[in-house]
């Protein structure tokens, strides 16, 4: 067996770390009952022209508690909860700014 046959079948796979994704966005709708759509923004440098692109992608994702649009949440990942919902709301980060 060599050096890296060895690391190799020491190493776990990619996705069985036992940490889950977390990630930071902002509320943009609350018109579930417990849940949530959850907008993530990230910048992405454009591979020919190397200027940076904002990328959104939106989540629903599981709310006990209740949530306004516009507060900043981490949400976690976790199993499917229903077709399109496999996230919940770990913290809130930020509230939105009072109207």
């Amino acid at each position: 067996m060599t050096t890296s046959e060895a690391t190799a079948a020491t190493t776990a796979p990619a996705g069985a770390t036992g940490t889950k994704r977390t990630l930071v966005g902002r509320v943009v709708s609350n018109r579930m009952q417990k849940t949530v759509t959850v907008l993530v923004e990230r910048r992405v440098m454009h591979p020919v022209y190397r200027k940076y692109i904002v990328r959104s992608t939106r989540f629903h994702a599981h709310a006990e508690a209740p949530y306004n649009e516009g507060d900043l949440v981490e949400i976690q990942e976790g199993r499917p909860m229903s077709r399109t919902k496999s996230w919940t709301v770990t913290r809130l980060v930020r509230s939105a700014p009072g109207v």
